[in-house]
C-alpha cells in the first residue's frame, strides 16, 4: 500500500464506511496516514426500527450518531466530520452546493487520495449524489493537482460496465477492526451479524474472502 499524504473519505450514511473500506482505512492509519471521514447524514430515515421497535424516528439519529462514533473509534479515525445533511435528501441538494462542499474539504486537507462511491454504480440515490459531487469537485481541479479517486461499486451490472476492480487490498491483519466497525452499527447490522458471525468463526471460505478483501475502482477522469 502506498503511503498517502492524507486520505479523505466521503460517504452519505453511517455504516457506508464499515463494509467495504474499513479495513483499508485501518491499514492507512497503521501506515501513518491521516484520515478524514466526512459523513453527510446520520441515517435518520432508516426504515428498520426493529420489532419490537428499538427506536423512534426522533431517537434514531442519536443512536446512529453513537454507532458512527464507535465505528470510527474501532477503525482509528480521529477526524470524523458529521455534516448534518438529512438522510435521503442528498439527491435533492443543489449540485453546486455539494460540489463546493467537497472542494472546500479538498482545499483544507490537500488529500492525495479520496475514497467514495462510483457514480452510476452505487445503487442508493444518496450514494449516487455523493459520488457525483466528489467527481465534479475533483474534475474541476487542474489534472496535475487532482488526488487519486478510489471508488466502491456494487450495482448488479458494475463489472460488465466498468470492468473488474483494479485495486484489491488484503486487509486480513485488520479484520478485527473491520468486524468491530460493522458491529458498532448494530441497529443496522444485527441481521447480518447473526448470519456472518458463525461463518467467520467457522472460517467459511466465502465469508472470509468477503471479510479480508476490499475492492476499489480507480476513477479515470477524461
Amino acid at each position: 500500500m502506498n503511503k498517502e499524504r492524507h486520505v479523505l473519505v466521503v460517504f452519505p450514511h453511517p455504516d457506508d464506511e464499515a463494509f467495504g473500506v474499513s479495513g483499508t482505512l485501518a491499514m492507512h492509519i497503521a501506515n501513518g496516514t491521516p484520515i478524514t471521514y466526512a459523513c453527510l447524514t446520520l441515517g435518520e430515515m432508516g426504515r428498520n426500527l426493529g420489532n419490537p421497535p428499538f427506536a423512534t424516528r426522533e431517537s434514531l439519529p442519536k443512536i446512529r450518531k453513537k454507532e458512527l462514533l464507535k465505528a470510527a473509534e474501532a477503525i482509528g479515525i480521529s477526524d470524523l466530520r458529521m455534516l448534518r445533511f438529512r438522510d435521503k435528501t442528498i439527491e435533492f441538494e443543489d449540485d453546486e452546493k455539494m460540489t463546493q462542499l467537497i472542494e472546500s474539504l479538498i482545499t483544507e486537507l490537500n488529500p492525495s487520495l479520496v475514497i467514495s462511491f462510483y457514480p452510476g454504480h452505487s445503487v442508493h440515490p444518496d450514494h449516487e449524489a455523493t459520488a457525483r459531487a466528489v467527481v465534479r469537485a475533483i474534475q474541476r481541479m487542474h489534472k496535475d493537482d487532482r488526488p487519486n479517486l478510489h471508488c466502491v461499486a456494487f450495482s448488479n451490472n458494475h463489472e460488465q460496465e466498468i470492468g473488474p476492480a483494479d485495486i484489491m487490498i488484503n486487509i486480513e491483519p485488520f479484520a478485527e477492526q473491520k468486524k468491530n466497525a460493522i458491529r458498532a452499527h448494530l441497529s443496522q447490522t444485527a441481521w447480518m451479524l447473526e448470519e456472518m458471525e458463525p461463518k467467520w468463526k467457522a472460517g467459511d471460505k466465502i465469508a472470509m474472502e468477503w471479510l479480508h478483501t476490499e475492492r476499489f475502482w480507480t476513477y479515470r477522469f477524461t
